[in-house]
């Protein structure tokens, strides 16, 4: 019986990611990123993901803050802080989190301030559908890996 719900999780998680993968959402760089995860790193994937929703959470409330300030001028400001956002998102497979920053880049690039509030909310958009979807995999991870006899930190 245990089995069979370890087997129902992992399903569950490989349906997810598989409908991330056909709407573009992840690429595979996320494989790489899943094959580097071994019995003796069983959190891996998590940490990194954790750690890129960190990094950018921080990256987009300070691209918020710089667009919401009527005298600011400096778009190479926000195409740095776009090019690290590019970055970590191309490093970890976040493919449509990717070309959102690059169409939000190119924006900051003809100094574009409607372009680049628009840019923004899709950028947040697509990064909040990301996080809520991981979030979801990463409980179902959880689940699978407490049925199975390990531990998840969350």
């Amino acid at each position: 019986m245990l089995g069979l719900g370890v087997d129902r999780l992992q399903a569950d998680i490989n349906r997810l990611l598989t409908s991330l993968f056909h709407q573009g959402v992840l690429d595979e760089q996320f494989l790489q990123l899943q094959q580097l995860q071994d019995d003796t790193s069983p959190t891996f994937v998590y940490d990194v993901i954790n750690i890129y929703f960190d990094e950018s959470d921080k990256l987009l409330r300070n691209l918020r803050l710089l667009l919401m300030d009527r005298e600011f001028s400096d778009y190479k400001k926000i195409g740095l802080h776009l090019n690290q956002l590019v970055g970590s998102s191309s490093s970890i497979g976040a493919r449509r989190v990717r070309n959102v920053c690059v169409a939000f880049r190119s924006a900051s690039e003809l100094s574009n301030r409607p372009g680049c509030l628009r840019g923004l909310e899709v950028v947040e958009h697509e990064y909040h559908y990301l996080k809520n979807m991981m979030h979801e995999i990463f409980q179902l991870e959880q689940q699978r890996l407490l049925a199975a006899g390990a531990r998840y930190p969350m």
